[in-house]
């Protein structure tokens, strides 16, 4: 586990990192964080960001136990995998719980804030090769894939799972401390980095911030398509609960379970909140769709914009998995102006 670090304005005080994304995890593996900008092609419904599938242990048996996965598949896994292949674009999550997988899609990890933690990790394709999986000998199989002809193959090559990675933080890093045998370490980490993103709110609200503001999260896919991002990426980082309010249209589909959402340019201030997050964009395409964006009317009119607060950060570095977002403890200050 990583350690925090957060600085006040005045002083340094919790120790500990944090980290979570989006289009960039609904847009990645399933996120708009877009691990890359091909991940538009996922639903616009992101599964339920609440895990309620059966986590608690089953009587243990030659070193097994008995899981049931978020979609049903109740498997025997080892009590403590060493050799765990992970699919999904929330690879971060297990990185804070000290595992590194020793496989992955690694087109996941391009440009990602974790790259560099992970130099030597293996390649399984995306979708994961099972040929190439049973080469690595895993004795675990964790994937945000859900197609069941592909977890029919990998479940012949190892235990496998699934995993959902549009789940909120707290529940994804409950979920894997039962899966990987992290349960202490899981919830060591979420009690620092609650703590880290309290003092970080605490701070923001001394230097303007106010108790009620909303925040929206927008960005470009190619085919020159608009998203609000509702319950996964940058999101989960600021709706906090001292954080910033989502507008009443992005709480609905939070509600929903819906991760994000393509919308028009003409709902623009339908979705907007006091302050605009805009997620740069991978692709050249979608980066000249969100220049053009703001030079319209339309976008000149958003009070927000008005107000001069528009914030802009990369995709890939405002993904949900929990190494990014606790980054974004300390990022979200600089972006809106309130320097450590």
């Amino acid at each position: 586990m990583r350690k925090f670090e957060f600085q006040s304005i005045t002083t340094r005080k919790i120790m500990g990192l944090f980290t979570v994304g989006l289009l960039g995890a609904a847009v990645g593996c399933s996120s708009p964080a877009e691990t890359t900008d091909t991940a538009a092609s996922a639903e616009t419904t992101a599964p339920a960001t609440t895990t309620e599938t059966t986590t608690q242990p089953a009587v243990e048996e030659n070193g097994t136990v008995s899981y049931t996965d978020y979609t049903g598949h109740t498997v025997e896994i080892p009590v403590n995998p060493q050799r765990v292949i992970y699919y999904g674009e929330t690879l971060g999550d297990l990185l804070e719980l000290g595992v590194t997988p020793i496989a992955t899609s690694t087109a996941e990890l391009e440009d990602r804030l974790f790259s560099s933690e992970v130099p030597g990790i293996e390649d399984v394709g995306s979708p994961p090769d099972p040929e190439k999986s049973l080469s690595l000998s895993p004795d675990l199989i964790i994937t945000g894939n859900t197609d069941e002809k592909l977890l029919e193959s990998l479940s012949k090559v190892a235990p496998t799972i699934t995993f959902n990675t549009f789940a909120t933080l707290e529940d994804r890093m409950k979920d894997l401390g039962v899966i990987l045998n992290k349960k202490d370490e899981a919830a060591a980490w979420m009690e620092q980095y609650n703590a880290a993103s309290a003092e970080m709110w605490k701070t923001l609200h001394e230097n303007g911030v106010g108790e009620d503001e909303t925040a929206s999260v927008f960005t470009f896919y190619p085919g020159n398509r608009l998203f609000v991002m509702a319950g996964t990426g940058l999101p989960q980082a600021l709706y906090q609960e001292n954080g910033f309010k989502a507008p009443a249209a992005t709480q609905k589909l939070i509600d929903e379970g819906t991760g994000f959402l393509e919308i028009s340019p003409e709902l623009l201030e339908e979705y907007a909140g006091d302050r605009i997050f805009i997620l740069n964009a991978v692709a050249e395409e979608a980066q000249e769709s969100t220049e053009d964006l703001m030079k319209t009317e339309i976008w000149k009119n958003v009070p927000a914009v008005q107000a001069g607060n528009v914030y802009r950060i990369d995709i890939l570095k405002a993904s949900s998995d929990a190494y990014t977002l606790e980054a974004l403890l300390k990022t979200i200050p600089e972006l809106i102006g309130v320097q450590s």
